[in-house]
């Protein structure tokens, strides 16, 4: 990972060059890549409506295949935006997004179930959803229903799981999702403890097959145990890109100094 070099050669898994995102501001915007999926058509009719801010201003940064790179800074910096960006749900205002390989956006596990539907449909749904087609999900029907250990439950309707087995069940058939490129959208703060290290052997087993992650996170800790590399974004620019304790270094300093 590195911000943007022209001399660079090696293609890239994702490139930001000199991009800058304008969205109108005030009114209720959403926050993390989820709502922006779910409420786009909502969201862009009332910022149509309202002033213009930069989320997103003259931003350039590289991250290389097979590369783990956690997106660091406070809320409101612009780090759902770069997802949204990587994602292709949004659109930059000006300079150019580049990705290469497929793209499976982490969001808040089980966003997309439908409550009246059974945890056996919803793999189906959730599955299609996430670029699996059909046959594939079946395929894989068994190990998604294992991973996840709900099978007593697997035929009750969603809306009578708690949120803990609506985590469990959608991080499952995320997980066996084949990408090149994983998007993680803060996902890793739900459940309890033995879920997120389940959670985190999992990402290892991507990370271990070559899968390029970014990982949007407030757990620092997390990101400099499991990244190679760090981008630390503050108002919509990048601030830092580097090795994560160095970045994390930045940041904390930053926020003890009250630039931040």
């Amino acid at each position: 990972m590195s911000e943007l070099d022209p001399r660079a050669q090696a293609a890239p898994a994702v490139r930001f060059e000199h991009v800058t995102k304008v969205y109108r501001a005030g009114g209720n915007a959403p926050i993390g890549l989820k709502n922006l999926l779910l409420r786009l058509p909502e969201v862009a009719k009332e910022r149509r409506r309202q002033p213009r801010f930069e989320a997103l201003h003259d931003v350039s940064f590289e991250i290389d295949p097979g590369e783990c790179v956690g997106l660091i800074g406070p809320n409101g910096s612009g780090k759902s935006t770069a997802l949204g960006l990587m994602a292709g749900v949004l659109r930059p205002t000006s300079g150019r997004v580049e990705t290469r390989g497929h793209i499976s956006p982490l969001l808040e596990l089980g966003a997309g179930f439908h409550p009246e539907l059974s945890g056996a449909e919803n793999i189906l749904l959730n599955g299609v959803l996430l670029g699996l087609t059909r046959r594939e999900v079946r395929e894989r029907f068994a190990e998604i229903v294992a991973f996840s250990g709900l099978e007593e439950f697997l035929h009750r309707p969603v809306r009578s799981y708690s949120s803990g087995m609506v985590a469990r069940l959608g991080f499952s058939v995320a997980a066996h999702v084949d990408p090149d490129i994983l998007l993680v959208d803060e996902v890793l703060a739900v459940g309890d403890e033995a879920f997120q290290q389940r959670c985190l052997a999992k990402l290892e087993e991507f990370r271990e097959a070559g899968v390029t992650i970014v990982l949007v996170s407030h757990a620092l800790t997390l990101v400099d145990a499991l990244c190679d590399g760090a981008l630390l974004l503050e108002r919509g620019e990048l601030v830092a890109a580097g090795k994560p304790d160095e970045v994390i270094a930045i940041y904390r300093d930053r926020v003890a100094h009250g630039v931040s």
